[in-house]
């Protein structure tokens, strides 16, 4: 198997971001985002995937979050996809359903170079702490795009925004995990078309 690793930079008048990604990894997270609510997130993302992730951000957080978060999402997502390389022998397929106390969110994820957001989540709260909520979407929208997954986030029920959105990027960090798994049975891609 080939070191499936990949590190991003990007750098925008609104944004500077470096970002390194290893699917292949023990979950060593080292995040520094001027928006500490994403910093908590991708942290638990990193840890429950057992992925490795870096990620040194600035952005014009005096004016919003918006452009900060928008913009790792897009880094996160290239480094996915760039990572995978050319997919042999992958599962392709993730499911996972994360429990956090009151809430119960899913995500399912198809690693197929099709890219498709379904976001079925309605947060009580506009905001945690400064983070406005609605930029949980703005991310994963952004991260599917350019990682071409198919990605289905479902909150099947829950009161406590911080859990809702918390148990949605642990989801993620699973099903995420088991996609991209290297399956022995798996012979080249899966797929029937012969490529992802």
């Amino acid at each position: 198997m080939s070191n499936r690793t990949y590190s991003i930079e990007r750098n925008t008048k609104e944004t500077q971001i470096a970002l390194s990604f290893d699917i292949d990894g023990d979950g060593q997270a080292s995040i520094d985002t001027p928006v500490p609510f994403l910093n908590h997130m991708l942290d638990g993302f990193a840890r429950h995937g057992l992925f490795n992730l870096k990620v040194n951000a600035t952005g014009d957080t005096e004016i919003d979050d918006h452009h900060t978060t928008e913009d790792v999402g897009i880094c996160l997502g290239t480094a996915i996809k760039e990572a995978l390389g050319d997919k042999m022998g992958i599962k392709r397929y993730g499911n996972a359903f994360v429990p956090m106390d009151e809430t119960l969110a899913q995500v399912a994820i198809d690693l197929s170079n099709r890219p498709h957001l379904e976001f079925r989540a309605e947060f009580p709260s506009q905001k945690v702490g400064n983070f406005d909520t609605e930029l949980v979407h703005e991310f994963f929208w952004k991260l599917a795009l350019e990682a071409r997954m198919n990605l289905h986030v479902i909150v099947h029920y829950g009161t406590n925004t911080h859990h809702m959105i918390e148990a949605v990027f642990k989801a993620f960090a699973k099903a995420l995990d088991e996609a991209t798994l290297i399956d022995p049975r798996v012979k080249g891609v899966p797929s029937t078309k012969g490529m992802l």
